[in-house]
């Protein structure tokens, strides 16, 4: 082979080998880039909806109001329609496009297109069949068992593993609670609404903001000093963590400056945990009770340790999905072994 062969050969080695690199780089940060979403007009949307009827709407939120709708191809999505009257909503809608477009994960929602014009904007969402946790958490008809919740947690943790760890421009949601945590058709859990993320720039750790989260469930720097970070997010979801156990809201009248859920469940640790756990996935006597107490005496640990007054304090959201998996594994192993 000739000195020209060669130089031809390892040219070819070294451009396949970076095409590599780029498209895993690709799939393991960054979904398709917006001009190949698909576009969908006004009018396919009114379709699809069916005149945003009131039959359709599935869902409101801060700033507008969610639709479930059918396109022409049969494909169900939810339809996002932002209320433009709303102060901030203009803001919230580029919000979630700025970051919608940049990450990809199994357990965030994952956006197919967006529509804007002077007067109307909306995103259009992959539907997810089962609803929000909101809903089955405080469903008369419905319940979730532990494992269930287990999942959940899990998939939760893990989309925020991916925001805060994953991205080279780390994303803080901002908003993290039992309504913005969607169920797929498999109860596999979608982290969803970003209408007030925040994207963190190079050698940032954190962001000061105007904008308001939901009281109960941002973290107390948040609330004084509009200060949010990854830390934030961390102290969200132990508040999450501590709701799906009790079945009980940050917010409710039981609770007050006095005693918060997260005073009731640290107290609960001396005295009795079965007495502040839903009924439904915890009662005396039943099969694996002991596996289940010592299961459920993790996640408050674990819930306690993530909403640490002091942001220094929290765990970070690696440790906690590696947690919550430990002590996945050890429930199952304990429950086959009782």
């Amino acid at each position: 082979m000739d000195q020209r062969s060669i130089l031809l050969v390892t040219l070819v080695i070294i451009l396949v080998r970076r095409h590599k690199w780029k498209g895993n780089k690709q799939n393991r940060e960054t979904p398709l880039p917006l001009a190949t979403w698909r576009r969908i007009s006004y009018h396919q949307l009114r379709v699809a909806t069916d005149g945003f009827s009131e039959s359709s709407l599935i869902g409101a939120g801060n700033f507008g109001s969610v639709y479930k709708g059918t396109l022409s191809d049969a494909i169900t999505v939810a339809v996002k329609v932002f209320n433009l009257h709303i102060d901030g909503a203009f803001r919230s809608f580029d919000s979630e496009c700025e970051v919608m477009q940049s990450i990809r994960h199994r357990n965030l929602v994952k956006i197919i297109s967006s529509c804007s014009n002077e007067d109307f904007k909306a995103l259009i969402l992959e539907f997810m069949p089962n609803g929000s946790l909101e809903k089955w958490l405080y469903s008369r008809t419905s319940t979730l068992n532990i494992l269930q919740r287990l999942d959940i947690m899990i998939d939760v943790a893990s989309a925020l593993e991916y925001l805060h760890h994953g991205l080279q421009t780390p994303v803080i949601h901002c908003d993290l609670k039992p309504e913005n945590v969607l169920l797929d058709g498999d109860m596999v859990a979608h982290v969803s609404d970003f209408g007030i993320a925040k994207l963190l720039g190079e050698g940032e750790t954190m962001k000061q903001t105007m904008t308001m989260a939901t009281i109960g469930y941002m973290a107390p720097e948040y609330g004084t000093s509009g200060i949010v970070s990854t830390e934030g997010d961390v102290y969200s979801s132990g508040i999450l963590l501590m709701e799906m156990l009790t079945r009980n809201k940050p917010t409710d009248e039981m609770f007050t400056s006095e005693m918060s859920l997260k005073d009731f469940l640290k107290e609960s640790l001396f005295h009795s945990v079965t007495k502040v756990i839903d009924a439904t996935i915890l009662q005396e006597g039943e099969v694996h009770y002991t596996a289940k107490i010592n299961c459920i005496s993790s996640v408050i640990e674990l819930a306690l340790d993530c909403s640490a007054e002091s942001p220094s304090g929290r765990t970070n959201m690696v440790d906690v999905v590696a947690e919550l998996k430990k002590i996945k594994t050890r429930y199952l192993k304990d429950a086959r072994t009782r």
